[in-house]
């Protein structure tokens, strides 16, 4: 499998901000990499930079075999680009949004129309055709951008946190195309703060924070970084969270953690359900019967968390220059 997306120490300041402090990146062709990371992380500083519209202080980079810096043209023709924000003209209409992108790809005339038709059905907006942009809803801008990338059919796609805004049901729909376009073949990178975005669409993820990648690999792995799963139970009085810490100190890998009437410890991830069995085992013996239990998995929010020491959308990092640009 051929790396179809390359960058090796890319560095871009604004000021003293440093956006991007030496990061690295590589997208094997026809899979997804998810560029996770707060406002501010740097995020749309490395798209900027991979899709041409900026250049990096160092560092090289590939797309598709061709030197970003050294042909940025050739790189426009092979990659489609949907930003957090819906690029459509309001005062036209989709149809004529996706055709006038077509013809300025020099498809000509009539298969720019074509394209706009094609496009404009699977995405669901065949019934909004022909009124104006301004009078779509953000979904609808949301998936007429997404179309306007994919009407020269490139190959290479990146999207920088695409459903941003959006109600869940249209970012489910969202969700449906991407993972329809990596199955035709498409290589994607995708920035998002959404952590179940990222576990949901990405074969790799790299965590980036303050401008560097601070972790790399499948969401499964890094969830194992972990440590284990989580048995989690919830009493029903307050007088019994002494017995059930000692229950649970007794059968975890470190001390519980007690939130209220909810207490947590860590377990092997491959001693989940036995170590559930012998917590029901043992309360039924102390004769507690909690209003709740079971095995908590970890999730990418735990990873971000255990990582950056902070959630994945917390907005307080982000320096005002970078975020403004990224």
């Amino acid at each position: 499998m051929t790396d179809t997306i390359v960058a090796r120490g890319l560095v871009k300041a604004y000021g003293d901000v440093r956006a991007l402090d030496g990061l690295d990146l590589t997208v094997p062709e026809g899979t997804v990499l998810g560029l996770l990371g707060p406002n501010g992380a740097g995020k749309t500083t490395t798209v900027r930079i991979l899709t041409t519209l900026l250049r990096p202080d160092a560092g090289s980079c590939t797309v598709a075999g061709v030197d970003v810096l050294r042909d940025p043209q050739r790189v426009r023709q092979l990659i489609g680009l949907s930003g957090q924000y819906a690029a459509v003209d309001e005062h036209l209409t989709g149809f004529e949004n996706l055709e006038m992108i077509g013809r300025l790809y020099h498809l000509g005339r009539r298969r720019a129309r074509e394209r706009a038709r094609e496009l404009l059905e699977r995405f669901n907006l065949s019934d909004a055709a022909d009124r104006p942009a301004k009078t779509y809803s953000g979904g609808m801008r949301r998936r007429l951008d997404l179309a306007g990338a994919l009407v020269a059919q490139p190959k290479v796609l990146f999207l920088d946190e695409p459903t941003t805004g959006l109600d869940p049901r249209s970012r489910l729909a969202m969700w449906e195309v991407i993972t329809e376009l990596v199955r035709e073949g498409t290589t994607l990178l995708l920035t998002t703060q959404y952590l179940e975005e990222a576990d949901q669409l990405a074969h790799d993820i790299v965590v980036i924070d303050h401008g560097r990648a601070i972790a790399h690999g499948t969401p499964d792995e890094l969830k194992r970084q972990i440590g284990g799963e989580r048995l989690e139970l919830t009493v029903g009085a307050q007088e019994e969270i002494t017995t059930v810490t000692a229950i649970l100190e007794a059968i975890g890998t470190d001390r519980p953690t007690v939130d209220e009437e909810t207490l947590r410890v860590t377990v092997p991830v491959t001693n989940g359900p036995t170590a559930l069995i012998e917590a029901v085992r043992k309360l039924d013996g102390a004769g507690i019967a909690p209003t709740d239990i079971g095995i908590r998995r970890p999730t990418l929010d735990d990873v971000f968390l255990q990582l950056t020491g902070h959630q994945a959308e917390d907005h307080s990092t982000a320096p005002q220059r970078e975020g403004a640009r990224a």
